[in-house]
């Protein structure tokens, strides 16, 4: 492989000294062998091109994949585990520890390790990997540690942006005029946006949490039965919550990124990929609109918003702003945005419970160190049937006293809205109970 980043994959990049990265803990019970799990690490070196790659940079700068069949195998940095929480400070300062991007492997292993419980973060570059592609490397990473038998089908990368494009959008003249002229314009917008703005240097912080089982079932059987989805319950949530905690400061928008497979089936599920193209996504204000009406209003305009992506046209038109990538850099480091959320939605986890040498017993939602002025992202999942979410961001932008109110405001919501009620679950049952 040598090939230029796409655009999505370099905003991500940032530069060589400061990529942003993306960890992904699991707790498991039971004992971990060292040599099955860097055999495991081997094999997914084997199977994924981007784990065999470094990443140079050009003469003007342009960071380029290349192979590097010397390429080093993927470290394991192996600590004691002390606590259930050293995942999180753990988490947190691999968010800053950046990788050799010229020497690779772009991935690594920490595990937290005791004598019956472990945690392994497994950590990437987001500039190879979205939440989808992580995923499959912790389903296949635990999947070859528990069989060392089960072997890993290697695939070849696409070499340029052009090969995931029909011939049509790449043979046409007016659009490719249109492309230049809009990457001309992009070069002096963001020249004018970002001259003597300076990046506000902050540490992050991450808050993880997760809800009941007595809630999560609930909130999930609400959702069902209101005709409405759990990803539009929690934005609403989260935006009424902002909007409560900080009035002055709320935009009543977030942002969501959408998996870039529903629309480019020369990407399989199972391979790496870093670009997701998002949407941006208000909710209903009005005090007469009850909340349920506005979750799916909202569902409605998310679906809305992705059927009108045309991917294919969003992927060419960005080849044309590779001149402008530094300074739309610099312009997400400086600038607060329009929007008081990203919004990640993982949805349900499909990764086994029980392997044959070891229990999963909980996956924690994934989290990334953004060094944008405004970092503030959510993520939600659910495993074993239990909502998580992690949220991060920095106290410059939102102090995190702030974060942790809106944080118990979003649970009040959650749990306010999901009461079960005589039409469904727990009470309708003993009503049938007092029938027969």
């Amino acid at each position: 492989m040598n090939r230029k980043l796409t655009v999505g994959e370099r905003v991500m990049y940032v530069s060589k000294e400061a990529p942003v990265n993306c960890i992904f803990p699991v707790k498991i019970i039971g004992r971990i062998n060292q040599e099955r799990l860097q055999q495991a690490l081997l094999k997914l070196q084997h199977k994924h091109p981007l784990l065999r790659v470094v990443i140079r940079e050009d003469e003007k700068g342009a960071p380029y994949y290349v192979t590097d069949t010397q390429i080093p195998p993927i470290p394991v940095d192996i600590r004691e585990r002390y606590t259930n929480d050293d995942w999180q400070q753990v988490s947190v300062d691999e968010w800053y520890r950046p990788f050799e991007v010229t020497k690779g492997p772009l991935a690594r292993v920490v595990w937290l390790r005791s004598a019956a419980v472990s945690e392994l973060l497994l950590v990437c570059p987001h500039c190879i990997c979205d939440g989808s592609s992580i995923l499959t490397l912790l389903r296949e990473l635990l999947m070859t540690l528990d069989n060392p038998s089960l072997d890993l089908t290697p695939y070849d990368s696409f070499d340029s942006i052009e090969a995931l494009l029909p011939a049509s959008l790449l043979h046409n003249k007016k659009f490719r005029l249109r492309g230049l002229v809009f990457g001309k314009i992009a070069q002096v917008v963001l020249w004018f946006k970002t001259r003597g703005l300076k990046p506000v240097i902050s540490r992050g912080y991450l808050l993880h949490w997760k809800l009941s089982q007595e809630l999560s079932n609930a909130l999930i059987h609400r959702c069902k039965e209101e005709g409405t989805s759990l990803f539009a319950a929690i934005s609403v949530a989260f935006l009424e919550a902002f909007r409560q905690v900080r009035p002055s400061a709320a935009h009543n928008k977030l942002i969501c990124p959408v998996d870039i497979r529903r629309f480019i089936p020369e990407i399989a599920h199972d391979e790496l990929f870093a670009f997701a193209p998002i949407v941006e996504l208000s909710a209903d204000t009005s005090a007469l609109t009850d909340f349920w009406s506005k979750t799916r209003s909202f569902k409605n305009d998310l679906m809305g918003k992705i059927d009108k992506i045309n991917i294919h046209e969003l992927l060419y038109m960005g080849e044309h702003f590779h001149s402008s990538l530094p300074r739309m850099v610099t312009f997400l480091k400086t600038t607060d945005g329009t929007h008081d959320v990203t919004l990640s939605n993982m949805g349900k986890l499909q990764l086994p419970e029980k392997f044959d040498t070891f229990e999963v017993e909980t996956v924690y939602s994934p989290s990334a160190g953004f060094p944008w002025r405004n970092p503030n992202t959510l993520v939600a999942s659910t495993y074993r049937g239990l909502l998580d979410f992690t949220f991060i961001s920095n106290e410059a932008f939102l102090p995190e006293n702030d974060a942790r109110t809106i944080q118990m405001k979003v649970i009040s919501i959650l749990q306010e809205k999901s009461r079960i009620k005589q039409t469904y679950g727990v009470e309708r049952q003993n009503a049938k109970d007092l029938h027969t």
